[in-house]
């Protein structure tokens, strides 16, 4: 128990070294042989290292009758291998005074653990060791079936809204495999046997389609001696994986249609098809993000919470992909208020960000909003450890963990309406209204 809090109380203190000075991330980044791709960043600040692996396979690498594959294996790969009985691999992560966790999108499923840095040989033993012998036996694919299952009761069909981001992809695509989510469908799960857990694995579960990152208190010769020790040995088991190659279609006209729910309050959700992460206008949509609803300073929050009162929550996000993503905006209804109402009023907001420069004091705002969500992204060794690999994986380029933030710097007020003009329209969109099921009309 100690030891945990030593973690914690090290993570703390991490973050507030990297906050306070933004200087540039070093780093040394090699291949082995097998094709795992290595990245390492020394910072001997703290005696804590975070060690994550990040594989190149999400929900949109699944077969269309085989949904919730990554995801399922998300949760596998903390059973049993062939050195690790079945619930022993977080004793001994905790027991070394240590954490771990995971999760799966669409395009990635990502592991990492933290530990004190002189357990980093029994990390990287852990993590390869799992690669290399996870089993797949039908008493762990039974545990991790019913595991799923609560978490899809949880999450999504006993919370309110819970299934609006599923309701809303698959609506948004028709071709695409972003129509599902990493989540999938516990049917799928329930029929798929044994092999095709082990064929999944086989396919994906290479080095060739892995990142190793790790941050932290190592020494880069000593930790480069222990990786070609673990992982060094891995044989490649796939050298061809699978990556959908489907351009979706534009949508062409807007997707409208009400999903009734046991909620209360109505929910109404735009989802607008934006680009491909890291393209031209991504940094620009992703600003434009901002300025309409992160806080409650923004102009959503301000004009429908607050001045308003049509709604008690509302907010935009991005989901950002490797292929098409998608730009959403939501509010949920006060009491009284039907959806049409608040839908008319979010989209009076929307059209004053198509129509009108954002005025230069909020602009400022806005990259200083920008400039400092980056360097909260990189104020931990998790943190610095998780984007090193995403920036490589998805981007090409870890270098971006340093540079990116010229890229939004660039961005100009003329860039921010451009984009909203070109996508925050009616045809380029999915409009969902979540109403109480007690408003559904028989037959």
């Amino acid at each position: 128990m100690k030891q945990k809090f030593f973690v914690i109380f090290l993570l703390l203190i991490t973050t507030i070294l990297y906050s306070s000075d933004r200087k540039k991330i070093e780093y040394v980044e090699y291949g082995l042989e097998n094709g795992m791709h290595v990245i390492l960043h020394q910072d001997n600040t703290t005696p804590i290292v975070a060690i994550t692996t990040t594989f190149h396979v999400g929900s949109k690498n699944e077969n269309p009758e085989r949904t919730g594959f990554a995801h399922f294996f998300e949760h596998l790969m903390f059973g049993s291998t062939k050195h690790i009985k079945s619930g022993e691999y977080d004793k001994i992560v905790e027991g070394a005074g240590g954490s771990n966790n995971a999760y799966t999108t669409q395009d990635k499923t990502f592991y990492y653990v933290l530990f004190p840095s002189n357990q980093l040989e029994l990390g990287l033993w852990l993590e390869s060791e799992r690669i290399v012998n996870l089993t797949i036996d039908s008493a762990e694919v039974e545990t991790q079936r019913n595991v799923v299952k609560e978490e899809r009761r949880q999450r999504y069909d006993n919370q309110p809204y819970g299934t609006a981001i599923e309701e809303t992809f698959k609506r948004a695509y028709g071709e695409h495999p972003y129509q599902w989510t990493p989540i999938g469908s516990m049917e799928h799960l329930n029929q798929a046997s044994i092999e095709e857990f082990v064929g999944f694995h086989e396919q994906f579960y290479t080095p060739n389609n892995a990142v190793l990152s790790i941050a932290g208190d190592i020494d880069i010769e000593q930790t480069k001696e222990w990786i070609k020790k673990y992982y060094g040995t891995i044989e490649i088991r796939n050298d061809n994986v699978y990556r959908p190659n489907l351009k979706e279609p534009a949508l062409a006209a807007e997707v409208r249609d009400i999903v009734y729910d046991n909620v209360q309050l109505p929910l109404v959700l735009h989802a607008y098809r934006i680009p491909e992460q890291g393209s031209d206008e991504y940094y620009a949509l992703n600003m434009l993000s901002q300025v309409l609803a992160t806080g409650r300073s923004s102009r959503l929050y301000k004009e429908l919470v607050d001045k308003q009162q049509k709604a008690v929550q509302s907010g935009s996000f991005q989901y950002n992909l490797e292929d098409s993503g998608l730009f959403m905006s939501y509010a949920v209804s006060n009491a009284g208020v039907s959806a049409e109402d608040l839908e008319a009023a979010m989209q009076i907001e929307l059209e004053k960000v198509k129509n009108e420069l954002i005025g230069e004091k909020e602009f400022e705002k806005l990259r200083n909003q920008i400039e400092s969500s980056f360097v909260n992204g990189v104020s931990t060794i998790a943190g610095i450890a998780e984007n090193l690999a995403d920036y490589h994986l998805m981007y090409g380029d870890a270098n971006l963990i340093n540079n990116e933030i010229d890229k939004y710097m660039s961005v100009t007020r003329e860039d921010i309406q451009k984009v909203a003009k070109k996508y925050l329209n009616k045809n380029n969109r999915v409009v969902l209204y979540y109403l109480p099921k007690t408003e559904e009309k028989e037959g």
